[in-house]
């Protein structure tokens, strides 16, 4: 997203980091991201809205070099992507105080080092007078982390979210434009980053959906010129309602495994239940991650390294695990070459999870005509479930 107006008084500022692919050494990010600030000029007071990630701040020192005067800089949350830069414009204009929640001061100063005499904690509801407009701070804890808060421009209805509402999403337009590209990166961004809070974003969803917003403005991605688009999203992705959907991440080392998987995806298929697959080997994760937002049922499916499952079948289990996906319903399949406990393993990799255990299918070696009529026993037992969950018609 690139610099523009939102309003009179009103600018987008930061920077469009077209080649990042990695975030946090962990999330793919196949569309680049940006770095969201937000400069408000009041006829008293100056504020600007978040800064950007270190590696960017020139960026928006060069932007920031016209203006004469910043009073506050608020800090809607403290992880570095968004606050890392707090120490450069604190040292550009010696004059600034930084406004956030009491424990986003704490993590600023553990964090940057930023001293406590530049900070000043704000109050949930707190109103801020800039002269001619003004600002509410909001506070949404556990939205990601536990200072998070937002802020909105009551004149103008303007919500400034930070990673509430935000997409990694590389782009030069200031607005929305293609939703269905937007709402993808969005649920990405959920998804990875946000799905393991989904039960304190409901009850902040509320909070939000209470305010007079008419634009949200995040600090990833695009602004949201109709708020109706991503809230609704929002509130379809945290409610508990699931879809008639497995996910099926796998890894095969001899064809076995993928045998079992495939024969599975045909029998739920021939049910009438949706199947996404993933190979652990080439998969996006955020992809994996996406498919995890709505699917009622998880299956994994692994081959035995030694006595357990395989390294990559391990890290998706720890990672649906790391995200509490509201899935129902768990199996895991797959095969062995002596012995192990690749099953076992799986299953109780998922202790955050939810879920019924359906019973494992796990063959020695080569699966036979027994074992892959048990993977439709599997089969039937899920589909079974999900008629159950009214997920079927």
């Amino acid at each position: 997203m690139y610099k523009g107006e939102l309003a009179e008084g009103v600018e987008a500022l930061g920077a469009v980091d077209w080649s990042r692919r990695l975030f946090d050494s962990l999330i793919p990010l196949p569309d680049g991201t940006s770095y969201n600030a937000y400069l408000i000029r009041g006829e008293e007071k100056t504020v600007l809205i978040d800064t950007v990630d270190p590696s960017m701040q020139e960026e928006l020192l060069k932007q920031l070099k016209g203006v004469g005067r910043i009073d506050y800089i608020v800090s809607n949350h403290s992880e570095q992507d968004h606050s890392g830069a707090i120490p450069a414009v604190l040292e550009a204009f010696p004059e600034a105080k930084v406004l956030a929640t009491e424990k986003g001061c704490g993590f600023l100063g553990e964090l940057l080092g930023v001293a406590a005499d530049r900070m000043r904690p704000v109050d949930d509801g707190e109103r801020l007078d800039l002269g001619g407009l003004t600002l509410e701070f909001v506070h949404t804890p556990w939205v990601h982390w536990p200072e998070t808060m937002v802020t909105l421009l009551e004149e103008e209805g303007i919500l400034f979210s930070c990673d509430f509402f935000g997409s990694h999403l590389a782009t030069s337009e200031l607005y929305v434009d293609d939703e269905a590209r937007v709402y993808e990166a969005a649920k990405r961004y959920y998804a990875e980053i946000m799905m393991p809070f989904r039960k304190a974003i409901r009850g902040n969803m509320k909070r939000v959906e209470a305010l007079e917003v008419s634009v949200i403005a995040p600090s990833h991605g695009p602004v949201y010129a109709e708020p109706a688009f991503i809230i609704d999203a929002y509130n379809d992705w945290i409610s508990e309602g699931v879809s008639n959907q497995v996910v099926l991440p796998f890894v095969s080392m001899h064809g076995s495994t993928r045998m079992m998987v495939d024969r599975l995806a045909q029998e739920l298929a021939d049910r009438g239940v949706e199947t996404v697959l993933f190979d652990l080997a080439v998969t996006d994760i955020g992809k994996l991650a996406i498919a995890l937002v709505d699917a009622a049922t998880v299956v994994v499916g692994t081959p035995t390294v030694h006595a357990g499952p395989h390294p990559l079948a391990g890290y998706a289990a720890g990672l649906a695990n790391a995200l509490r996906p509201k899935a129902r319903f768990a199996s895991v399949i797959g095969s062995y070459g002596w012995h192990g406990h690749a099953a076992e393993d799986i299953a109780g990799a998922l202790p955050a999870l939810k879920v019924e255990l359906l019973e494992p299918v796990v063959c020695k070696g080569r699966p036979g005509g027994d074992d892959l009529e048990r993977v439709a026993a599997l089969a039937e037992a899920i589909a079974g479930k999900h008629r159950e969950a009214g997920l079927m018609d």
